[in-house]
């Protein structure tokens, strides 16, 4: 078994003693396996030798991944997720190696913040996601569905009464536009658990996102709504209520500042997100996001996107 089989099988061991000790292992690994990412290494004058702490760790830009096939390793790829996006804009592509892996990270990472997966009936409303093909969501909930409730499926323009006042436990996730749409038909509803993965795409006005849960409360008639963060360029997702994310403990936000992307902000401070993903071994863990966020007490907040990049659909209100 190579190191990165090994990293994985390991991975839901990682906990918060371990974590720095395994993301400067997967440092060490990625900047010897994979090439891009040692060039850019070496560029910032960056090495194994001179990496000591996390925020000595370099992060790659995100936009990386539109132009350049990031692995670590020499391996064939079993699938390519791609960014949600328009004909004029060039998608990012994440080569995934192992898809059984980010199936079971999601299952675990889902199963640990929400619930057991066997006990929902999963209504899934992303059409955009649908429409558009290779996109991570997509796999992601797909595979929820096969640990699910028979009932599980897509939905769009359905009788929401007669789905939401079924028996048991009910799980809706979706885009925003879609859930709004929804919620506006004041839909009945018992023992429902509500997912929003974010995203207008351009068919409504934007809005904050404590405006968005306060209608979708009303609408589906929930005491909280769920958010889910997650993008093409991760194999990790993180859930919140109320507004902050927590990732699984082998994951970590950690927030740069706006004017020198390598010092980093104390917690409570505006700057870029920057995210260490450990279930990303075999690609690189390190990502720079074109997210703004902070860091609070109980996670951290999104709470835009830097002027000039895209705006992309299943990870933020603006």
């Amino acid at each position: 078994m190579n190191f990165a089989e090994e990293f994985k099988h390991t991975l839901f061991e990682i906990n918060e003693k371990t974590f720095t000790e395994s993301s400067l292992a997967a440092f060490e690994y990625q900047y010897k396996a994979c090439d891009i990412y040692k060039s850019y290494c070496n560029y910032l004058h960056k090495s194994p030798a001179t990496v000591k702490n996390l925020t000595d760790i370099p992060f790659i830009p995100i936009e990386f991944f539109k132009n350049h096939a990031i692995k670590s390793g020499n391996w064939k790829e079993k699938k390519i997720f791609k960014s949600s996006g328009t004909t004029s804009t060039t998608r990012s592509q994440h080569f995934i190696r192992d898809i059984d892996h980010y199936h079971r990270v999601a299952r675990h990472t889902f199963q640990e913040k929400i619930g057991q997966l066997s006990e929902f009936k999963i209504f899934a409303v992303l059409p955009s996601y649908q429409e558009q093909g290779d996109s991570s969501l997509i796999s992601m909930v797909d595979n929820f569905m096969n640990y699910s409730h028979s009932a599980s499926n897509y939905f769009l323009n359905q009788d929401w009464d007669d789905l939401l006042n079924q028996a048991g436990k009910k799980l809706v996730i979706g885009v925003s536009y879609a859930l709004l749409d929804i919620a506006a038909q004041r839909p009945s509803s018992s023992n429902l658990t509500v997912v929003e993965t974010g995203g207008m795409k351009g068919r409504r006005k934007e809005i904050t996102r404590y405006e968005l849960h306060s209608e979708l409360k009303e609408g589906f008639k929930v005491n909280e709504v769920w958010s889910e963060y997650g993008m093409t360029e991760l194999q990790s997702q993180a859930y919140g209520k109320n507004g902050a994310f927590e990732f699984p403990k082998w994951a970590k936000c950690i927030i740069r500042d706006i004017n020198d992307p390598f010092s980093f902000q104390k917690e409570g401070k505006t700057g870029g997100i920057n995210i260490i993903d450990l279930a990303n071994i075999d690609t690189c863990c390190f990502i720079e996001t074109k997210d703004l966020g902070r860091i609070v007490s109980n996670g951290f907040e999104v709470l835009g996107r830097f002027d000039n990049s895209d705006i992309r659909g299943c990870n933020l209100m603006i």
